[in-house]
Formats: structure tokens, sequence, C-alpha cells
């Protein structure tokens, strides 16, 4: 009885988490038009969903934004991160701690903010203002990432590296860059998640020159809930799948 407790209490938590989801992917292909009544299988809200030229522009606007954010915050967090960890200086564990202020800041503070300051220098919303209201709250989770890496980091590797006539540019390019790789590749992943679903933000600093995919499906529920959307979903799903599946395969070739 002891042993089948925990497996139990496993499988709840396994039907809490993956339950939802089974259901995105099963009405996805159902042929009914409304409600989540079965009316056979059918690829129907495939067609629909990519003559939606609204809802597809609003998918691309939200990957383009998200790899931007992503791609920026992982080159400027990995910088940040090795300034942190390499060099002492007046104020660094204030700093350090300062990430940690917008981590666990509330959205909507963060969102009043940054539309605060937009309005403050006249930055019109748009693409712009959410490619930096992005940045703002993906950059110190790849800060935290790479430097948790850089934590078990053998400094003495470089400065090996440097005694066999590395110059300091190389030796962090064949030393330290394949080394916190996984955790470079985990930020970016991370961060393209963040800005890709993010909500609460995009509401404030976004513009109507430039709608992202979470604000116009929130649009559509409050309207109800359309059967394209579990196809969106769906894809975006196996979109997310490949991509985990690519990094781990890019960290396994390292490894090898």
């Amino acid at each position: 009885m002891s042993g089948r407790l925990p497996r139990l209490w496993l499988a709840l938590v396994y039907l809490l988490l993956y339950v939802p989801i089974a259901v995105l992917l099963l009405y996805s292909f159902n042929d009914a038009r409304t409600g989540y009544r079965w009316g056979g299988w059918s690829l129907r809200w495939y067609r629909a969903l990519f003559a939606n030229d609204t809802l597809m522009d609003s998918l691309w606007n939200s990957l383009a934004l998200a790899a931007a954010a992503a791609t920026l915050a992982t080159a400027i967090g990995a910088l940040t991160a090795f300034a942190l960890h390499r060099y002492r200086f007046r104020g660094r564990e204030l700093m350090h701690g300062l990430l940690f202020v917008v981590m666990m800041s509330p959205e909507i503070v963060l969102a009043i903010s940054l539309l605060a300051l937009f309005l403050l220098v006249g930055l019109q919303l748009g693409f712009t203002s959410l490619l930096i209201a992005h940045l703002t709250f993906c950059l110190p989770f790849v800060v935290i990432t790479v430097l948790a890496r850089l934590a078990g980091f053998d400094a003495r590797l470089l400065e090996a590296a440097r005694d066999l006539g590395a110059s300091e540019a190389r030796a962090l390019y064949t030393v330290l860059l394949p080394a916190i790789l996984p955790a470079l590749l985990a930020g970016w992943l991370l961060g393209f998640t963040l800005s890709l679903d993010d909500v609460v933000v995009s509401t404030f600093v976004g513009g109507p020159s430039y709608e992202v995919l979470p604000l116009r499906i929130y649009s559509m529920v409050r309207v109800g809930l359309k059967p394209e959307v579990n196809a969106l979903g769906t894809l975006l799903l196996v979109f997310s799948l490949l991509a985990l599946a690519l990094s781990q395969l890019l960290l396994n070739k390292q490894k090898s």
C-alpha cells in the first residue's frame, strides 16, 4: 500500500499536467464547428488556420519578436554574466541582486513602468517598444542561467589556454564558449518562450501597428473560443518540442 500511494500521486500529477494538452491535441482534429462535441476526424481547422491571414500575421509577428528578443537577451546576458563572474568591483553584489528584482516584480508593475518610460521619451508604441520590453524581462533569466553555469567553470582552463599561446579572444571562443553553450541554449529557449506567451506587458506597450499572437488570441477568446485556436496551439506545441529536441541534439554532439 505504501508503494502504491507515491505512484498514484505521481499519476494524478501527470494527469493534471498532460490531460489539458491531450484535449487540445484531440480537438484540433475535431470536425465539429461549435462546442466541445466530437464530430469526427478532420483537418478542416488547420486549413482554416492557414487561411486566416490575421491570425497568421500575428503568429509571424510573435515569432519574429520572440526570436529577436531571445537573441539579444542571450548576447547581452552572456556578456553581463561573464562580467559579473570574472570582475570584482564596487556594487557588484547590488547589481546581481537587482536582477532578481526584475524577475520577482509583478508583470503589471513592469508593464506600467515601461509604458511610462516610453511615453516620457516619446517612443511610438509598436515593434520597437515591444522588443525593448521583452528584452527587459528576458534578460535577467539569461544572466542567472549563464551565471549558474559559470559557477562550475574552472577559470584555470582559460589561464592554461593563455599559457599555451592563445589570445584572450581565442581562449574565450575555444574554451569558455563551449563550456557555457548549454546555458546559452537554455537561456535562448527560455527567453523565446517568455516572449512568445507574454500578454500583460504586451497589452500595455504594444501598438496597433504590430499585433502579437497572445493579444489576438485573447481578443478572440473574449467573444468565444474558435477551433482554429486549438490547431494553432498544437502547432506551437510541436514547434516547442522540435526546438527542445534540436537543443538536446546539439548538446549531445558537443559532449561526443
